[in-house]
C-alpha cells in the first residue's frame, strides 16, 4: 500500500460513513467521521449547529477537526459533504492521504436523504440541486473517482482497496 490514510469525500448521503466503517474493518484501521467528531466536540447535532451558529461557524469547527486528524495514521476518514469543497481543506486532505470521491447521482442522493431535518442544506430542492452541481466541481479534484450510485458498500470497499494499490497521491 502506498498510503496510510484514506479520506472519503462526496455529497451528503453518498455513503461515506458506511464505506468508511467497512473499509476500516477490512484494513484494521481506525475510522473517524468528521461530522460525528464535530457533534461530540460541540455537544449538539450538525443541524443544531447550523441553526444556532450558522454555516461559517460550522466550517471553522470542521477545519479544526480536520487539522486534529492530520497527525493520525492508519485511518479512514469520512468527511462531511462540504469538507472537501473548501480549497484549504482540499489541499490538506490531498497532501495527507488518498482522497476518494464517492459519486452518487442526485436522484439517488435525494432518495437517501431522510426528511427529518438532520440535513439542513437539503431542505430546499432547488438549493440542493445548485449545491450538488457546485460541490461536484470540487469533488473532481479527489485522487480517485468511484461511481457509488448503485454499487454496494462491499463493492466500493474493493474498489478503494484496488485504488490504494494503484494510485500515487
Amino acid at each position: 500500500m502506498r498510503t496510510d490514510k484514506i479520506y472519503l469525500v462526496g455529497f451528503m448521503a453518498a455513503g461515506k460513513s458506511s464505506v468508511a466503517r467497512a473499509l476500516g474493518s477490512r484494513l484494521d484501521w481506525r475510522v473517524e467521521d468528521i461530522d460525528d467528531r464535530i457533534e461530540a466536540r460541540e455537544g449538539r447535532t450538525v443541524a443544531s449547529i447550523f441553526a444556532r451558529e450558522g454555516e461559517p461557524y460550522f466550517r471553522a469547527v470542521e477545519r479544526s477537526v480536520l487539522v486534529d486528524l492530520l497527525p493520525l495514521r492508519h485511518l479512514v476518514v469520512a468527511t462531511g459533504g462540504g469538507t472537501f469543497v473548501d480549497p484549504e481543506n482540499q489541499a490538506l486532505i490531498n497532501r495527507d492521504g488518498l482522497s476518494v470521491w464517492l459519486d452518487v447521482p442526485l436522484p439517488e442522493v435525494i432518495s437517501r436523504i431522510p426528511a427529518d431535518g438532520r440535513r439542513p442544506l437539503a431542505a430546499d430542492r432547488e438549493r440542493l440541486e445548485r449545491l450538488y452541481a457546485a460541490r461536484a466541481l470540487a469533488y473532481e479534484r479527489a485522487h480517485v473517482h468511484l461511481d457509488a450510485g448503485r454499487t454496494p458498500v462491499e463493492g466500493l470497499v474493493e474498489q478503494v482497496l484496488d485504488a490504494l494499490e494503484h494510485t500515487h497521491p
